[in-house]
């Protein structure tokens, strides 16, 4: 795979990653506002499962959000490594 394509593809992940962070903090915003509502309700059910819940998806969040930053640092040292800006440049010049 040449050093533009895979960059290219790089970026891709990081993007869909900070799609996936931002989906995690959805659902978590979404289980508050169902354990709020849930505190005048009191359903026992929804008392013994949703912090659960909550627990598991902000554990995910974390480690999205880990994985993110690690991966977009990836994705920043191999652009500057293989000076991808000057090879995008290079191309643009090229597909004149």
């Amino acid at each position: 795979m040449d050093t533009l394509k895979k960059f290219g593809l790089m970026e891709k992940i990081v993007h869909e990653l900070e799609d996936l962070k931002n989906s995690q903090q959805a659902i978590i915003t979404k289980l508050t506002k169902i354990e709020v509502d849930n505190m005048e309700l009191g359903d026992k059910g929804l008392e013994k499962v949703l912090p659960d819940m909550h627990q598991r998806v902000a554990d995910n969040l974390d480690a999205v959000a880990g994985l993110l930053e690690d991966f977009a640092n990836q994705t920043s040292m191999f652009s500057s490594k293989n000076n991808v800006t000057a090879l995008k440049e290079q191309e643009a010049i090229s597909n004149l």
